[in-house]
């Protein structure tokens, strides 16, 4: 059977796109799934320095006719397979996106998830990649610019008859409005991942930092979107949004007398 395709996407460059594909990736890896991470990002790739992996060839190489997918699979933290691209304009240049229908098809037949990272905007070579997803998971950070480029890419997907699983909102606080933000979406709110400035710059994150707040959001996350990889699961109808209050408190502060029930507004209560 062949395996299931993944874009991670999102309209705003720096919102965690990345981060989101390799920890995911890991979990999933940990969970006895073969997965492979491509750095579509064809202009600013930066998988391979995220992972500090040296591959012998790149995306790019293949998009441009100079090297073979086996060639290019390379041994990342946690079991990944990733194949990184480069940063260099002049590989950018001789990079055809429209060969990445080939590489995708040739490793869905290798592996059981591949997830696909892509750049931001809504070129051509973004839309490859929405085009080719089995589904696709939307990233945005609470930044209003943000979230509105992310509304955008799910536009563009529904265009070419993509299918959009949901968004994360990534790097929140305890005062970011979770409530307004997936109002502003027509598509599922999946998780809400907690900025954690305490948690390591290494990543997999959840390899390294296990105890950490956005290491437990992206496990859970991944744990619930297994449903929808291998049992043909409904985001909306069978996922609830990843969040959870104790995330976003202070140590600091006395909660004894908070009441999580309907009158504090559950678990987006704490976002105002």
């Amino acid at each position: 059977m062949a395996g299931y395709v993944c874009t991670i996407a999102g309209g705003k460059g720096g919102v965690g796109k990345t981060t989101t594909a390799v920890n995911l990736g890991a979990v999933l890896q940990e969970m006895d799934y073969d997965v492979a991470v491509v750095d579509a990002d064809l202009g600013m790739a930066n998988l391979g320095s995220m992972l500090s992996v040296e591959p012998e060839k790149s995306l790019h190489e293949i998009l441009a006719g100079e090297a073979a997918v086996s060639e290019a699979l390379t041994d990342a933290p946690g079991g990944l397979t990733v194949i990184p691209g480069e940063q260099s304009l002049e590989a950018f240049a001789d990079a055809d996106p429209a060969k990445l229908r080939k590489v995708i098809k040739t490793l869905r037949n290798a592996y059981d998830v591949v997830l696909i990272d892509t750049g931001a905007g809504l070129s051509h070579e973004v839309a490859v990649p929405l085009g080719l997803a089995d589904g696709i998971v939307l990233v945005t950070t609470p930044d209003n610019v943000a979230v509105g480029d992310t509304v955008k890419t799910a536009q563009l997907a529904n265009r070419i008859d993509g299918t959009v699983l949901g968004a994360i909102i990534n790097r929140a606080t305890r005062h970011t409005d979770v409530a307004s933000i997936a109002e502003q979406m027509e598509f599922p709110l999946l998780a809400v991942i907690p900025d954690d400035p305490q948690a390591t710059t290494e990543e997999p994150l959840v390899l390294n930092a296990p105890e950490s707040t956005a290491a437990d959001a992206y496990q859970r996350l991944t744990e619930a979107l297994e449903g929808v990889f291998f049992r043909g699961e409904s985001p909306e109808v069978d996922m609830e949004t990843i969040l959870d209050d104790e995330w976003f408190r202070d140590d600091t502060e006395d909660h004894s007398d908070v009441d999580d029930d309907e009158d504090s507004g559950g678990v987006f209560g704490i976002f105002n």
